[in-house]
């Protein structure tokens, strides 16, 4: 195979530099979360839990109105 300078080439020195710092931060902001979720363990995060009980919530509700309906 012929050595084509205009290819990509694969980057010399330490693999560890990140030259747009995104790294970096993305690194400081996943300990950050860590950090957080260690501080409070005993409060439970407000993720699909609260969707789930609106949802059966409102399904209650209308059932109830109906079957309020249908036998009013």
């Amino acid at each position: 195979m012929a050595h084509n300078p205009h290819a990509p080439q694969p980057p010399q020195g330490p693999q560890d530099h990140d030259p747009a710092g995104s790294t970096q931060m993305f690194r400081a902001f996943v300990n950050d979360d860590a950090a957080t979720r260690q501080a409070t363990p005993g409060t439970p995060a407000p993720g699909p839990r609260v969707g789930l009980i609106v949802g059966v919530v409102v399904a209650i509700v209308v059932l109830a109105v109906v079957a309020w309906l249908a036998l009013g």
